[in-house]
């Protein structure tokens, strides 16, 4: 399934890159939108020593984190989000006969390069803010397994949140809501939030586990909800039992679609 991704993202590539000047364009493009978003955190900072308790370097770690593992999941499963079109088309159907599994094809459908023009932004935020920070060699391999840890969770959310639209046809948006929505909550500290939006972060769709809580740890931060400790490790249980759901929801919608007849 890997492999298949891989080499159906790969053709989509090297189309792009028969037209140098574009593709370079576009991804410029990409790192410059994302920017926009640091420009409103700077302005904040230019204001305010200190944002929900964190200081500009301890933000932008959050920030940085938070941004590439979405990116990272945007490339790999960003377009099952278009699964509704499909369904009201009809071309779901071709694809169920294809030997590749639909949720692959989706995911690298229109599969674009300009995405990791994103990925510069984010990148050098987190650089600088670790460089800010002076952490330790083990509190960075624990950020990188944090990165890692994000962008899986973030897909599950594509999956699940795309499985709704099996139900939902129209649900696009929603999806949306909680992808695109999601990281916007998630890059900026949570400590922003009231309590109860917090705990919703947390127990009920846990965007609190794709960067705050393992940055609690480390960045030696306590938690505003005063939560044990053993909690800024579950990040893996949680992304485990996502995928979980989220592969039982697929499963699920494939069962129940029954075609559109046209």
């Amino acid at each position: 399934m890997v492999r298949t991704w891989g080499l159906l993202a790969w053709t989509w590539v090297r189309a792009a890159a028969q037209y140098p000047v574009t593709l370079v364009a576009m991804i410029g493009g990409a790192a410059v939108s994302t920017s926009l978003d640091l420009v409103a955190i700077v302005i904040l900072f230019t204001h305010m020593p200190v944002l929900g308790g964190l200081s500009a370097a301890e933000a932008g770690f959050l920030y940085g984190a938070c941004q590439l593992s979405f990116t990272f999941s945007d490339l790999a499963v960003g377009s099952a989000d278009r699964l509704g079109t499909h369904i009201r088309a009809g071309s779901l159907d071709t694809m169920l006969i294809r030997p590749v599994g639909p949720l692959v094809q989706l995911a690298t459908e229109d599969f674009s390069p300009r995405k990791l023009g994103r990925l510069l932004p984010s990148a050098t935020v987190l650089g600088w803010s670790l460089a800010r920070l002076d952490l330790a060699p083990s509190d960075v391999a624990l950020t990188v397994l944090m990165i890692i840890n994000g962008a899986v969770l973030f897909g599950a959310l594509w999956v699940l949140a795309s499985a709704v639209q099996f139900v939902l046809v129209n649900g696009h948006e929603a999806t949306k809501a909680v992808t695109w929505g999601g990281v916007f909550m998630a890059q900026h500290p949570m400590s922003l939030y009231g309590r109860d939006f917090m705990r919703a972060l947390t127990f009920t769709v846990p965007l609190a586990f794709v960067n705050w809580q393992p940055s609690l740890y480390i960045l030696g931060r306590t938690d505003p909800l005063g939560l044990p400790v053993f909690v800024r490790f579950l990040g893996p249980v949680v992304t485990a039992a996502l995928c979980l759901a989220a592969a039982l929801a697929w499963r699920a919608g494939l069962r129940r679609y029954t075609s559109t007849g046209s």
